[in-house]
């Protein structure tokens, strides 16, 4: 028997559990609340896709006549081989049967519909990749050929990482989720729900708990809500989540509260311990939670008890989640996307909110952004080196609005200091902290990929954004993340207010260019959407924008709005993807602009090295005395040397310092030698770090001119082998 059980409902994601439940878990821990989590998404992957299951689908689907189309009616055919494969390739996807790559890369071994029409481009894109990518990609095609087959055939609302989106998008109104709600449910929803009953039956729970991230989460929040409502009714239901967080904010509507008895809002834990405290007791106080009271949606928030600190939540908890059963999925040829669908992330946070909170289209209104609090980086591995101990797994992906650098900086330092050999990627802004220096020692720790949003590449709009960053700072940014070997996934923007059909074509050459020289290697469009609580949204007449407000008694976030300029944007988004879909393959670059549109445009107004000039700048000769000095290479093997010369004898000493992939040697008279043999041993991680002027005022103590040895050329080819100025 547990206190509270705790859903994240269908679906989210296939290769890892979306971590909101293990946050909440982590933190009931630290109250001696006992709980119990479910990823009902993956639960209900893995009992639809396999073979018994599917054989009932086939024959759902005949009996119904529901075969119609061509496609349909190629697996229905070759149903047999899918029924033959199904289990096998559902075990390889989750890396229990890796033999199988061989089998899934040969011709013919897999049944082929119509999502393999695209495999014209497969060599392309893992031509230089290995056989179990090439085997993945193959494995994720062909059960998207069954997910096209439920969707024609049995529910049309089903989707990998959504089910019933449409219903929860802008969904303004109850109305159309209510009444969907009355029909008969669905075979997925009888898989859902026989699984949640199994759940509910063995752990007894007092309050049930849905974390719904997403709109293609509510749907099915609801129907589960409903079954309890219906089966155990002493049981009470809470919901939270992004989902509520951003779109539930104005509800008014009663009949939500057939399904729920709490909705809370921002950051969970002091709400669900009041809810938790309140069902426990009958009565209480609350914290950001709507109940219905006398008929009436009601917002209780008469608790004054202040949310914990984040070095007071506890660690994430993964417990009682299926780690091992989850499936590593390759959708597309996109190097960072494949890290949202390949492989089992640990998720974690470096800090609470966003540390610039200043975007225009971003919700900086609302708690989860505008308050800023980041967790100190010892706590931090302490976190690391705890879940890495319960799931083992090594890869963390910190789900950060945008992980500041000063904090990745400490947190890189310590995970060297523990020595600790982890992988992780996170999301940032693209700002000048980001030096060479600080890349590379990112790199050491661990990180492989960042992602962050160019939006508009257009300092016109970038000002107006409030982005705080330029084109030219983001190139030389970008350019030292790729010279550390870390892979750039930059968020690309169209269609933000008063943006021109020119600042749109200009945007794109500043794409193209950053793509030419390689200094980002990932991408993605997507379309401005004007949110309710952000500052467009909040002032849409100080941003041109002209908004279709509507009476809301349910979800409140996604605004239609028109563009006082009148531009249509949606007209480019073919083209601009198409492009982009080139440019990382690294082809399409001699093309002009227009042959990415059928329709006219005009010539971009960028010079065609305007980002290669960005990269140009001269490098300052000057060091903060503030600035930290590590050391993050081997220590080198030593030997002493005599100098001869027109007479003269000095001695001088030899470095050779052997990295992974070469040796670097280095000569230097004897006594600067001793004393930068010395400090090397200092400047390692595992001990506290030496600033820039406590290693000038050491160094003077015992030798002069300082400078003149820190800029000498023996100083300078250390920097490009592990001597960091951070």
């Amino acid at each position: 028997m547990k206190d509270l059980l705790l859903i994240t409902p269908p679906f989210t994601q296939l290769n890892t559990p979306y971590p909101a439940t293990a946050y909440i878990k982590g933190f009931l821990n630290t109250k001696d609340i006992s709980s119990f989590q479910s990823d009902l998404g993956i639960e209900v992957i893995l009992e639809l896709f396999n073979k018994n299951t599917f054989q009932q689908l086939f024959d759902m689907a005949f009996s119904s006549d529901a075969i119609v189309t061509e496609n349909c009616q190629r697996i229905y055919a070759l149903r047999k081989d899918y029924l033959k494969t199904l289990d096998a390739v559902i075990l390889f996807l989750q890396g229990k049967n890796d033999t199988l790559a061989r089998q899934l890369c040969t011709d013919n071994f897999l049944p082929q519909a119509s999502r393999f029409q695209q495999l014209d481009d497969l060599e392309w894109a893992f031509g230089t990749m290995g056989m179990q990518d090439k085997a993945k990609h193959l494995a994720t095609l062909y059960l998207e050929d069954l997910s096209d087959f439920i969707v024609e055939c049995i529910d049309p609302n089903f989707g990998f990482s959504r089910y019933a989106e449409r219903l929860g998008r802008s969904a303004n109104s109850f109305d159309e989720l209510y009444n969907h709600l009355k029909e008969k449910p669905t075979f997925i929803d009888e898989l859902t729900l026989a699984i949640l009953k199994e759940q509910l039956e063995e752990e007894e729970p007092k309050l049930v708990c849905f974390s719904v991230p997403f709109p293609g989460n509510l749907y099915s929040a609801f129907r589960c809500s409903q079954f309890i409502k219906a089966n155990y009714p002493d049981v009470k239901i809470a919901m939270g989540g992004g989902f509520p967080n951003t779109e539930l904010r104005s509800l008014t509507d009663v009949r939500v509260f057939e399904f729920f008895d709490f909705i809370t809002l921002d950051d969970g834990e002091l709400p669900l311990e009041l809810v938790h405290e309140y069902v426990v007791n009958g009565e209480g106080e609350l914290k950001r939670a709507f109940i219905l009271e006398d008929g009436k949606v009601v917002y209780k928030n008469d608790s004054l008890r202040q949310d914990y600190k984040q070095q007071d939540v506890g660690t994430p908890d993964y417990a009682d989640l299926q780690l091992t059963n989850y499936i590593s999925v390759i959708e597309i040829a996109n190097p960072m996307h494949s890290l949202w669908s390949d492989g089992r992330w640990n998720k974690l946070t470096m800090a609470h909110g966003c540390y610039w909170g200043k975007c225009t289209f971003c919700d900086i209104s609302l708690d989860y952004i505008k308050i800023y609090e980041p967790v100190a980086a010892s706590l931090l591995v302490d976190r690391v080196e705890t879940l890495m101990e319960q799931t083992g797994e090594s890869g963390f992906h910190f789900v950060d609005e945008a992980a500041p650098p000063s904090l990745m900086k400490a947190f890189a330092l310590e995970v060297l200091k523990r020595n600790l050999t982890i992988t992780w990627w996170t999301n940032i802004r693209f700002e000048k902290n980001f030096t060479q220096d600080l890349c590379f020692l990112l790199k050491a720790s661990g990180c492989i990929a960042v992602s962050g949003g160019l939006e508009v590449a257009s300092d016109r709009l970038l000002k107006l954004i409030d982005k705080g960053v330029t084109v030219e700072q983001v190139a030389q940014v970008t350019r030292n993340f790729t010279e550390a070997n870390i892979m750039v996934h930059s968020y690309l923007m169209y269609g933000y207010p008063t943006q021109t059909v020119q600042e749109t074509v200009d945007s794109l050459e500043m794409v193209r260019q950053l793509f030419e020289l390689g200094i980002i290697q990932s991408g993605f469009w997507h379309q401005f959407a004007l949110t309710a609580h952000s500052p467009v949204g909040l002032h849409p007449e100080e941003y041109g924008v002209m908004p279709d407000l509507k009476n809301i008694t349910f979800a409140n976030n996604d605004i239609d709005f028109k563009d006082r300029t009148g531009v249509d944007h949606s007209k480019f988004s073919f083209g601009l993807k198409k492009s982009l879909f080139n440019f990382m393959h690294g082809i399409g670059f001699d093309m002009s602009l227009q042959e990415w549109f059928d329709f006219k445009i005009p010539p971009s107004n960028i010079s065609a090295d305007y980002i290669y000039n960005c990269l140009q700048q001269e490098q300052v000769l000057s060091t903060k005395s503030t600035a930290k000095i590590a050391w993050i290479g081997s220590m080198p093997i030593t030997a002493e040397r005599v100098k001869k010369k027109k007479g003269m004898t000095w001695q001088q000493l030899e470095f050779r310092f052997h990295t992974n992939s070469d040796v670097y040697e280095i000569t230097v008279d004897k006594d600067n030698g001793e004393w930068l043999l010395s400090m090397l041993e200092q400047l390692k991680p595992e001990n506290k770090p030496l600033s820039y002027g406590q290693l000038k005022k050491n160094y003077e103590t015992r030798l002069e001119d300082f400078e003149l040895f820190w800029y000498s050329k023996q100083i300078t080819g250390l920097r490009n082998h592990g001597l960091l100025v951070l």
